[in-house]
């Protein structure tokens, strides 16, 4: 199969340059296994749910199934509040990131907030690290904390998002810092991995094309919801967590229009309301009641592949465009 390769490609020692996302919840050992597998970065997605226990075993998972690197994506959102409840999510994030670093995990990446008081250590043990941010002031906050790259994930990507489009993000945050740059947010498939290099990103951050395969750890129902659903079909709401998350529109969402007032900071909003209804949704399959992510990329999506292949075709689609367009510009050369 024609390869795509990049500088990021060869500084993580990976074969294509198709990066999968941490979404919690759904993004365990046998998913970034897959994905890892087949020549792309798998992402175990720790975020703020799974304890030290659980993140360990996932880990050790992942190389039973694969010898090629991986990441792990944790939550590291400040918390300003500090009632028992915040405390004990910090303390939890400290000792995920504490499993990363005695596990020697290849690459650490911070799915929300800044991960600045792990770069110290995590470059004394040749780790990875990287940053998901929505804005261009962000990312230069995230090389300033010391990150080796930085995860410009747009507007029209599913989970917690920003204000600002892809289309516009990437090429701004590319313009802005000295780090490789992943391009994120509604890209499903190989034109979305060249219009991301296009952009002058260095590989594509999916996560909705992701979560509808068969490794993923979703509800069959919530893999095929996704693919039923239309470009149109999700919307942005801070019922989840307390922070900008897009959702696939449904009676969770609707319930909670006009009630902004009631929604509780981050993290409370998540311990008391989102993590009961993901588990409804993610888990249990109920996708009227529960919390189901995803990108308006969900348009793209109509099939539930293994993850191997959702790789493949991603490398290979880009290929065929890259030569079509090569191709375009040689006729009109002549």
């Amino acid at each position: 199969m024609p390869g795509i390769q990049t500088p990021i490609c060869q500084q993580l020692q990976i074969e294509h340059p198709v990066f999968q996302a941490g979404m919690g919840w759904v993004a365990r050992a046998d998913l970034a296994a897959a994905v890892s597998a087949a020549g792309g970065l798998g992402c175990i997605g720790a975020g703020s749910t799974m304890d030290a226990d659980e993140l360990r075993a996932e880990i050790r998972s992942v190389r039973e199934q694969t010898d090629r690197p991986f990441a792990v994506d944790i939550l590291f959102a400040t918390v300003a509040s500090k009632v028992n409840e915040a405390v004990r999510y910090t303390d939890k994030v400290a000792a995920m990131v504490d499993v990363v670093f005695e596990e020697r995990v290849p690459v650490l990446i911070s799915g929300l907030g800044s991960p600045k008081d792990a770069v110290p250590t995590a470059k004394e043990l040749g780790i990875t690290v990287m940053s998901v941010v929505g804005a261009v002031r962000h990312a230069q906050k995230a090389v300033a904390d010391g990150v080796d790259a930085v995860i410009a994930s747009g507007s029209d990507g599913g989970g917690h998002v920003g204000s600002i489009g892809t289309a516009a993000l990437i090429p701004a945050v590319v313009d802005a810092v000295d780090v490789p740059v992943l391009a994120g947010g509604g890209l499903a498939d190989g034109r979305g991995l060249v219009a991301a290099l296009s952009f002058g990103a260095q590989g594509v951050w999916m996560g909705t094309r992701f979560i509808a395969t068969a490794e993923a750890r979703a509800h069959e129902n919530y893999k095929h919801k996704i693919a039923r659903t239309n470009t149109a079909g999700t919307i942005v709401t801070r019922a989840h967590s307390g922070k900008t998350c897009r959702l696939i529109r449904n009676a969770f969402t609707d319930s909670w229009a006009g009630r902004e007032a009631e929604i509780e900071p981050y993290p409370l909003q998540g311990i008391n309301v989102g993590h009961p209804a993901s588990q409804r949704g993610r888990i249990e399959g109920d996708v009227e009641n529960g919390v189901l992510p995803a990108g308006q990329s969900s348009g793209l999506i109509d099939s539930v592949p293994s993850a191997g292949t959702v790789v493949r075709s991603v490398v290979k689609e880009a290929s065929a465009v890259l030569s079509n367009l090569a191709a375009g510009n040689r006729l009109a050369a002549e």
